[in-house]
């Protein structure tokens, strides 16, 4: 059986969401991935050889990325990997990488989350690894995660976790208010005019003004479906129902002044947490490790809770989640898919990122998370299974959400005026209908057929 025989195969025993195929086919159909190389250490993917090791360079920013690096070489000696800390992919990351990609000069290996990977592809800036995985490696992942490294049928990433959404929340404050954790979006509106009733100073939550992905989490678990791709067209729609709702209910939260408006991971949002005046994090599983990190001295009083959903019933987004690719113009693609594959599939791997006591990683590694529940020290969360909780999460996160080429560009148009949403300057909804113009020009601009 060939290998591409096999790959179907496989692919028809995991019930793959329809949005996630039709992605794939588009993306082949509308001829947005160039040939790249594919490395040119060794096809078979192994380095080393008994001789000098093979040296490769890796740029990521995930929590626990350096003591990965540090466990993976101190495992053997074929490959030697220099780790290079980068901002994230948002704050300057991506920015870096393409302009390496574009100056010659990239890493072996990067991180790039879900949402950004078919923008790079459709750039050619990464190479198609599939010489380098096996069917082995493919299968102890979780399907859905392959399926979006998997476009136009190449391999380009190796997943490595998942990021369904969670509440975060301080246990004894919302204790000491008499607030209930809410289970829906209008008993989270409720909480958080108590909270500010109990306190004027304190807000249940944040609204992050520089970071689109998080609202479009919540569009997404509001069962929002802005790229769609029929045939050879992309249908883009930033205001069907579900987005409206989320924008709206959004909007008047701002409007009161129920929630604050800092910047993520920002001083003043890192300062509000440590003084108690923010009590809640909306955020995704590894915002479990930032927080155990960011703010050690409240160990004990944080929680976990299920995203709050519009029904009551479980739904959930997915709030980053990232990948490991190779980028165009390494010839290292083999040790760089060897090393990654360590990272994301091995318990050396999982158990060294996790026992930093810096990430809470929710691998893509479905037979891992018990190693990486056993890793996760939960004393912050005063015990509490909170892989558990986000294997729930998981498995309610709506499979009808699919990501476009152009997010760099619709997710720029959308910053660029969140941050004047808080001030009056604009509205949420004017913010996300930029995004719409600008996704839909970019796509025409690379003479795509568009509607919407």
């Amino acid at each position: 059986m060939s290998r591409s025989t096999r790959r179907s195969t496989s692919r028809s025993r995991t019930g793959t969401s329809p949005a996630l195929t039709g992605t794939v086919a588009a993306v082949a159909a509308l001829a947005l991935l160039p040939a790249c190389g594919s490395g040119g250490d060794d096809p078979s993917g192994n380095a080393g050889g008994g001789g000098k090791p093979v040296t490769i360079t890796f740029w990521g920013w995930a929590k626990g990325s350096r003591e990965v690096v540090d466990a993976f070489n101190a495992s053997q000696k074929d490959i030697r990997v220099t780790f290079e800390e980068i901002p994230s992919g948002n704050a300057g990351g991506y920015a870096k990488i393409s302009n390496a990609v574009k100056a010659g000069n990239a890493p072996d290996l990067v991180s790039i989350e879900y949402p950004s990977l078919p923008e790079f592809v459709s750039q050619g800036a990464l190479q198609d690894i599939g010489a380098h995985l096996s069917e082995d490696v493919r299968g102890r992942l979780l399907p859905q995660a392959v399926e979006l490294t998997t476009l136009g049928g190449k391999d380009w990433a190796v997943p490595f976790d998942a990021a369904p959404q969670a509440f975060y929340y301080r246990k004894d404050l919302f204790a000491r208010y008499g607030v209930d954790v809410p289970t829906t979006w209008a008993e989270f509106r409720a909480a958080a005019e108590k909270v500010r009733k109990a306190d004027a100073k304190a807000r249940i939550a944040t609204f992050f003004p520089d970071d689109p992905t998080t609202f479009e989490a919540m569009a997404w678990q509001a069962g929002a479906q802005w790229f769609k791709a029929e045939g050879d067209t992309w249908k883009v729609n930033t205001t069907d129902a579900a987005t409206n709702k989320v924008t709206a209910y959004w909007q008047g939260l701002l409007d009161d002044g129920l929630v604050r408006d800092d910047a993520s991971f920002s001083p003043e949002w890192t300062s509000s947490l440590k003084n108690g005046t923010t009590l809640g994090y909306l955020g995704a599983s590894w915002g479990a490790g930032v927080l155990k990190g960011t703010l050690p001295e409240q160990s004990g009083k944080w929680a976990v809770a299920p995203m709050p959903t519009w029904d009551g019933r479980p739904a959930s987004g997915m709030l980053g989640g990232s990948t490991f690719a190779v980028p165009k113009g390494s010839e290292k693609a083999g040790a760089a898919v060897e090393f990654a594959t360590w990272m994301a599939t091995t318990e050396e791997g999982v158990r060294a990122r996790i026992a930093s006591g810096t990430s809470s990683a929710f691998p893509a590694a479905t037979a891992l998370r018990p190693v990486a529940k056993e890793a996760f020290d939960a004393g912050f969360y005063g015990g509490q299974d909170i892989y558990r909780l986000f294997e729930g999460a998981g498995a309610s996160i709506n499979p009808n959400w699919a990501w476009g080429p152009t997010t760099g560009t619709t997710n720029l148009a959308i910053k660029d005026r969140l941050g004047k949403v808080a001030r009056g300057g604009t509205t949420l909804a004017d913010a996300v209908r930029a995004g719409h113009d600008a996704t839909v020009a970019e796509l025409k601009k690379r003479g795509l057929k568009v509607e919407g």
